[in-house]
């Protein structure tokens, strides 16, 4: 297991936090690879729950290095309040948790400009989670960001709030009904955050290269899932990064050669937050039902999810995007008192039959699915241990997501408690 990467293969939510913090106690370093704040990762560790955002969920245990890449946009309050919460308890991050020097910074005005653009869309709104996220990234690819690296040098630090700024108060002016922000206050706040991240600032890249070539084990996670990516995903309900498991590599400054499996994580059944697609969901008092049962409110905002049936072909879809070697399949308690299940295998378009996922959101937004039945189990799951114990029909559920994917699936996961897992194959 030298170098493996764990992302997500539907709409985020998976439960990448479990599977990661699982992972993590076998690796020397995980490291996070895209996105930012927007992002939440739980983890239950006897009866304790930890939501994580920003650092890796590697970082409880204890001997695991945790890197956070070039490829994330922070937050810096949120941060240090996540380092906070860690201290608090009795988790130590000094010396364990490192931040790319090249990494983005989330300023206050991102956050308002986020929220004002949000607000001002009469129609698509995409269900942005007001966190910044978005356009801190423009300001990156405009080359207009701030950078961690940028926090030590104030002359230059201080020139380039001037400028971004200048931009942003005449588009402010013209198109946002926002108030006028101060450069001098957005300076001293970052300046007021150098001396504190100073000790977890590193060539992060150069770090995670020697660590290879020293044969050192790394997990690589993203956030979100594929269906969020700004590429690949249900654009434009989509987040502002790259979750897919090729953004590894540029968000770490790792090269491809160096990845050695590729994971994906897909719930039992299918959620997503905010607006978009989603040809499998629920309606009425089922929607409501499952989202009780699974606990179905999201870890960053506290939204509900949206629930559908498992989909088959967004699954295959995430295989073949992220070159997956295999699966974990979380969430397969909640399932327990159906009596009987649904997976789709097909969408009808325009009367036509497809099989893959479609790129033209329209056709996402009005295609039929077309399911096949499967009876359910109705038996609790959450003591099992072993993919034999399973009720019957519970692993012919899992058989069938295996046969209709071309992939295995390596953990099985029946409760949110580290112990409540099954792993099939070694990874």
């Amino acid at each position: 297991m030298p170098v493996n990467i764990v992302v997500g293969c539907q709409w985020g939510d998976e439960g990448k936090g479990k599977i990661v913090d699982l992972l993590s106690e076998n690796v020397d370093i995980c490291a996070r690879y895209q996105g930012g704040a927007n992002a939440g990762h739980s983890i239950v560790i006897r009866d304790k729950k930890y939501i994580l955002h920003l650092i890796p969920s590697g970082i409880l245990h204890s001997q695991t290095v945790c890197v956070i890449g070039n490829g994330v946009v922070i937050d810096l309050a949120t941060l240090f309040d996540e380092i906070e919460f860690l201290n608090s308890h009795h988790i130590d991050v000094q010396g364990r948790l490192l931040i790319s020097n090249l990494a983005h910074v989330i300023l206050s005005f991102h956050k308002l400009l986020d929220s004002e653009q949000e607000r001002l869309k009469l129609t698509d709104k995409i269900g942005t989670t007001g966190r910044g996220i978005g356009p801190a990234y423009v300001d990156k690819y405009n080359r207009l960001g701030i950078r961690i690296i940028d926090l030590f040098n104030p002359v230059r630090l201080k020139k380039k709030i001037y400028s971004n700024l200048s931009q942003k108060h005449q588009e402010s002016k013209n198109i946002y009904d926002l108030p006028e922000q101060s450069a001098d206050k957005i300076v001293a706040d970052c300046l007021n955050f150098a001396d504190k991240i100073e000790p977890f600032v590193a060539d992060t890249s150069l770090l995670l290269n020697e660590a290879i070539d020293e044969g050192k084990r790394l997990l690589l996670e993203g956030a979100q899932g594929t269906l969020l990516d700004v590429d690949f995903g249900t654009y434009p309900f989509v987040t502002s990064s790259n979750p897919v498991s090729g953004s590894a590599c540029v968000g770490l400054g790792i090269g491809p050669t160096k990845i050695d499996k590729i994971i994906g994580v897909l719930k039992a059944y299918t959620t997503r937050v905010g607006e978009g697609p989603f040809p499998t969901e629920f309606s009425g008092k089922f929607a409501e039902q499952m989202r009780t049962l699974g606990d179905e409110y999201g870890a960053t905002t506290g939204r509900p999810r949206r629930c559908g049936w498992f989909d088959a072909v967004i699954a295959r879809y995430a295989a073949r995007i992220n070159g997956l070697d295999s699966f974990a399949l979380t969430k397969l308690d909640v399932l327990d008192q159906l009596p009987e299940l649904k997976i789709c295998i097909a969408y009808r378009i325009n009367g036509q039959q497809v099989t893959e996922f479609p790129a033209d959101i329209d056709d996402l937004s009005n295609c039929k699915p077309e399911y096949i039945t499967l009876p359910g189990w109705q038996t609790p799951t959450g003591g099992i241990r072993k993919r034999i114990d399973l009720p019957l029909n519970a692993r012919n559920y899992i058989s069938k997501i295996e046969a209709l994917t071309g992939k295995p699936i390596a953990i099985i996961s029946v409760g949110p408690d580290r112990r409540q897992t099954i792993y099939e194959q070694n990874i």
